[in-house]
Order: structure tokens, then sequence, then C-alpha cells
């Protein structure tokens, strides 16, 4: 696998080696020991989460405060999904900055999104299903997140706004200055 780490320090873009041949593919999703070595983290993921979603479903910018924060590595099964993280972590060099990737099921790239990020996604293509690893526990209590439309983060989600569905708790999240991070 090729691994490149993205302008935000510890957020890294995974290139799977694939295998093709008339038979189909196979690739190597996900190896801990490789991981680890090639992207200098200790990650050692405990929960996968998978979610189905129609075209312009737009879901994120949510995050997880303290001892349950998460790093995540996402990935797309089927279809194709814009992938956004968001720096939070106060006096990085990029905090409020964010990376765009975009994930398909041909591409097969993964974006590994470390603790002290926001995630969000948007479905560009018919339908999507989303793939992706935590290091930590899910916790409600801990929950956060950012306006998609947030103008100091001014992402380009690719698709016009009126074509966006987006959850009614979503749409009430804070911008990323009123947020509790």
């Amino acid at each position: 696998m090729i691994v490149k780490e993205t302008k935000l320090k510890g957020c890294f873009i995974i290139e799977p080696k694939i295998f093709n041949d008339t038979r189909g593919y196979f690739f190597e999703s996900f190896n801990q020991k490789t991981f680890n070595k090639l992207t200098n983290q200790n990650v050692n993921f405990v929960q996968d989460n998978e979610s189905f979603s129609s075209k312009g479903v737009l879901r994120g910018l949510h995050y997880q405060t303290g001892d349950d924060a998460q790093a995540k590595l996402v990935r797309v099964i089927k279809g194709r999904v814009l992938d956004i993280a968001v720096d939070l972590r106060r006096g990085s060099d990029t905090f409020g900055e964010y990376e765009a990737l975009e994930l398909t099921e041909d591409n097969k790239m993964q974006l590994f999104i470390p603790r002290g990020f926001a995630h969000g996604f948007v479905v560009l293509s018919d339908t999507a299903i989303l793939l992706y690893k935590c290091d930590n526990f899910y916790n409600k209590g801990s929950e956060g997140g950012i306006i998609f439309n947030d103008i100091h983060l001014n992402i380009d989600w690719q698709l016009p706004e009126e074509e966006l569905l987006i959850s009614e708790k979503d749409l009430l999240l804070p911008t990323l200055k009123d947020a509790k991070l």
C-alpha cells in the first residue's frame, strides 16, 4: 500500500495495492502491522461502522471530545463520496483547515482521520456504502459537530446546497467558532 500524509499532520491517504486478474480483484484493505509502520501511528481499531446513503446525503461534520475522541479509517465499498476531515486541534498549524478526498468503489482509497478532527461526507453517486473503523467506542455524551456550511471553513461540497439532504440535528450544529471542542 501507498501511504501519503496530507497537509494536515497525522491525516493520511492510503492507496491499496490491487491485484486484478480475469476472476476479479483482491486487495488487503487493512493490516494493523503495516498501517502502524507506514503511518508511524499506534492505532488499535475497536469498532466498525457502515452507512448507506442516497445521492446528496451529507453527514457531518461530527467529532467526539475528550477521552472519547476517535480516530477513523474511512473507505467506500459502493458508490462515490466526497470525504472531509477538519483539523480541530487547537495549537495545530492547520487548525480549522480541511482535507477533501473523493473515495470511490473504484479507487478503493482510504482516509485516516486522527483524533482531534471532525469528519463528514456527501454522497456524489446515486447511492453509497461507507465503512469506517474507529479506535474508540462511540459515546453520545461526548459528541460534537460543526455546521456543514460554516463560512470560515468554506468547504466545497461539490453539490448545490438545495440538493443536499441533511438531518435536522446536523442543521442545528454550531460554527467552528462557537463549537465546544
